[in-house]
């Protein structure tokens, strides 16, 4: 640890109750010029620090960042955020993700960023990933299926946290075909699952996921405000990010497990129930540039959206966007 992690730990076993300059700089070793530059740092990161001539340092309040041992304390898992990384900011946690598996990092490993400075969705598009305000997430998969299937993976992460957020919050956020969970159409939380490959078969995935948790609406930029929503806006509270990861890697560990006993079927089952998709009029722009357009029908067997046109012929979206 640094020295300002080591002036927090004494601060908390100080509780709410004042330490003392002298105690902190005999258990330091430091002197008082430098216990201030630490008190600062700690500031800067978000603490409330009280300071008294008298009586010396009282630590009032935490900001709201994630640890790993406060994390894995509220896991119940078997494997699924058994290996926990926590990085203050990033590039991307897809990346830093990556390169943990090309390392051998197990399936279930959890790559957490408090900011990502160039977070990216499907398609290319920039992902807006704030500093300490959502869950910016990376999970490493190795799956056995054969490499067609791993656009179930998508469908079934957004399963994942659409029922990880329900049960968290209350509020009844939706997936809309085939990454975006949206309340009331807008969107809070995108999925991106990349895989490497070799001889056709995979290597293994990582399951990004992005959730806006307690941004407030100021918080976003102007070409966003119509766009996206936070769980705060919508549960008009704050939600604890920690409660929330616990919860969604839980669903995954479930839910991958179901996938690996019994296919499918159960997943896409699920993913209709919860689907804001199903049963509306779409249009559909394929990755091959073509649009379609009727009503989403279901999901067929490899995870592609179904949707019957006007004419009664039906079209299976494999990849691409969807406009409700």
């Amino acid at each position: 640890m640094n020295n300002h992690e080591r002036l927090l730990g004494i601060l908390e076993e100080g509780a709410s109750d004042y330490v003392s300059g002298e105690e902190i700089s005999r258990r330091l070793s430091v002197s008082r010029t430098a216990i201030w530059k630490q008190i600062n740092k700690l500031r800067e990161l978000g603490y409330t620090i009280e300071a008294s001539s008298r009586r010396g340092y009282r630590l009032v309040s935490h900001p709201d960042r994630l640890e790993v041992s406060k994390l894995a304390r509220a896991l119940n898992t078997e494997s699924f955020g058994q290996r926990i990384v926590i990085l203050d900011s990033t590039v991307s946690t897809q990346q830093d993700a990556m390169r943990l598996a090309e390392e051998g990092a197990p399936e279930g490993t959890v790559v957490l960023a408090e900011e990502q400075t160039a977070g990216r969705g499907r398609l290319g598009r920039k992902w807006f990933s704030p500093r300490g305000k959502g869950v910016w997430m990376s999970i490493v998969l190795r799956p056995t299926q054969p490499l067609g299937f791993t656009p179930q993976l998508t469908l079934l992460t957004g399963v994942a946290v659409c029922r990880a957020i329900r049960r968290l919050t209350g509020v009844e956020a939706g997936i809309k075909w085939p990454n975006d969970l949206l309340i009331h159409g807008r969107k809070v939380s995108g999925i991106l699952l990349e895989s490497a490959t070799e001889d056709q078969r995979v290597r293994y995935c990582i399951a990004g996921i992005g959730i806006d948790v307690n941004l407030n609406t100021d918080d976003y930029p102007e070409e966003l405000t119509q766009l996206g929503t936070s769980l705060k806006i919508e549960a008009e509270r704050e939600i604890d990010r920690t409660e929330l990861i616990a919860a969604v890697l839980e669903e995954m560990e479930q839910l991958c497990r179901l996938y690996a006993e019994q296919g499918f079927q159960p997943i896409a089952m699920l993913w209709e129930a919860l689907s804001v998709t199903i049963n509306r009029s779409v249009r559909a722009h394929t990755g091959q540039g073509i649009a379609v357009e009727g009503t989403a029908v279901g999901l067929d067997p490899s995870g592609a959206l179904v949707v019957e046109t006007d004419q009664g012929e039906r079209i299976q979206v494999i990849s691409g966007d969807i406009q409700l």
